[in-house]
C-alpha cells in the first residue's frame, strides 16, 4: 500500500513520517518533544525500576512514553528538539 501524501501550501508533495517507536533507554526526560507537539501524543512517566537504565543516585527518574500514537500528525517536531535522538518516525499507509 502506498504512503500517505499530501501537498505543502505551496503545491510540493510531501511524505509525513509517524511516530512508530521512542527508545526509552536513551530518553533523558527532557520534556521537550511533549512541549514542541500539536497532538498530545506524548506522556511523562516515572522510568521502570527494573531499567538498565535507571540510577536510584540520579535525580532523573521520568522518561517520556508515547501516550496516542494515532494522534501523530508526522510533522517531525519531536525529533527536531530531541537532544539524544530517540524518536523512530516512519511513513505509513492510511490505516497502518
Amino acid at each position: 500500500m502506498d504512503p500517505i501524501t499530501g501537498l505543502t501550501r505551496g503545491g510540493v508533495s510531501w511524505t509525513p513520517t509517524f511516530l512508530v517507536e521512542l527508545n526509552q533507554k536513551t530518553c533523558i526526560g527532557c520534556g521537550r518533544c511533549y512541549k514542541v507537539c500539536p497532538r498530545d501524543v506524548f506522556d511523562l512517566i516515572e522510568r521502570e525500576a527494573d531499567d538498565d537504565s535507571y540510577d536510584d543516585d540520579e535525580d532523573n527518574n521520568m522518561v517520556m512514553s508515547i501516550a496516542n500514537a494515532l494522534d501523530c500528525i508526522g510533522c517531525g517536531s519531536c525529533a527536531r528538539v530531541c537532544p539524544k535522538q530517540c524518536h523512530t518516525h516512519q511513513s505509513l499507509a492510511l490505516n497502518a
